[in-house]
């Protein structure tokens, strides 16, 4: 069996990103190896080095846990772990400390344990739990718009014959905006003109026969292959939730969907009118937040409602080179 120098443990914690220290129970003191000083971007010249040193980089929202934890270590039996966030370099990075409680292994009045940084992971937790969160999402939105699909079919259809033809074009219509909304890595960078985006979205809910109610005034302009699957997804939102509770949820209500465009920002105006009065104010849903994230994330714009008697406008802002790329 080969024997483990201090150089070689040092060597495989560093190839592993551990981070090592120690927390002196009667002075409170911490001592803690290079990595974890790069870890926690603590100069060593702070002196000595103790909790409250360290929760000054603590995210806020984290402290008061981390520290109600930290105190109650040596009463934990066995292994402990706790993971929080820290602010480092003016960005949130997620650190996981470890260790044994009830004093276990403790020599020299001394506890062991190391700190690892799981930023990655987190992310990519994160990550999964949006994504699960959006395809949930649309998964019950697409229930509810062929609910609506259906009642809106049913106002102007003369027969069964009618109904069934004009709900499976809504319906194969409300297919190909869903194909807009779903990301396809690999694809070409292919542009598309802001007016067949917004057209072929809009399509399902188009009552022919009816008055016109959606009406699309938008420059030629166009919107580039990576943003426009967000652009998609942002008035796939906005159309959902108008059949859902706005003007297109009635037979009297209309939309009017206009843009201009400056040197460097593209506005969209989408109003609608004629549909029910607002209900009370409720919770910002999943919905909202995702339009709202997209707009600033992958749009450089935000998205701003304005409820009235006569009904929503809603102001789409967004960079005109991000919206072209």
């Amino acid at each position: 069996m080969p024997i483990w120098h201090e150089k070689h443990l040092r060597a495989a914690t560093k190839a592993a990103g551990v981070a090592l220290w120690s927390w002196n129970v009667d002075t409170d003191a911490i001592t803690m190896d290079e990595r974890a000083y790069e870890l926690w971007e603590v100069p060593k010249t702070n002196g000595r080095i103790t909790f409250e040193v360290l929760s000054r980089n603590i995210h806020p929202a984290d402290l008061e846990r981390v520290r109600s934890a930290f105190s109650a270590t040596r009463a934990i039996v066995g292994a402990y772990e706790i993971d929080f966030r820290i602010l480092a370099d003016g960005e949130i990075r997620w650190i996981s400390a470890r260790g044994q409680g009830d004093d276990a292994d403790i020599a020299e009045r001394l506890m062991f344990g190391i700190f690892l940084d799981v930023t990655q992971r987190k992310q990519a937790e994160e990550a999964n739990e949006l994504l699960a969160g959006e395809m949930s999402h649309r998964v019950k939105n697409l229930l509810t718009i062929a609910t609506a699909l259906t009642q809106m079919t049913s106002r102007t259809a003369a027969t069964k014959e009618d109904m069934a033809h004009e709900l499976a074009s809504r319906l194969i219509a409300l297919g190909r905006a869903q194909d807009l909304i779903r990301p396809r890595p690999g694809r070409t960078n292919e542009a598309a003109l802001l007016g067949d985006l917004v057209s072929v979205l809009l399509a399902p809910y188009d009552e022919k026969g009816a008055s016109v109610r959606i009406r699309v005034s938008v420059p030629k302009m166009n919107v580039g292959e990576r943003s426009s699957t967000t652009l998609a997804l942002v008035i796939h939102e906005l159309a959902t939730n108008s059949a859902k509770y706005g003007s297109l949820s009635v037979s009297s209500g209309t939309l009017d969907v206009s843009s201009n465009a400056h040197d460097d920002e593209v506005v969209i105006m989408w109003t609608e009118r004629g549909g029910p009065p607002k209900s009370a104010d409720s919770p910002e849903g999943f919905g909202s937040k995702l339009i709202h994230r997209s707009m600033n994330a992958q749009l450089g714009g935000t998205i701003a409602y304005d409820w009235s008697d006569e009904g929503l406008a809603v102001t789409l802002r967004m960079s005109r080179e991000r919206m072209a790329n």
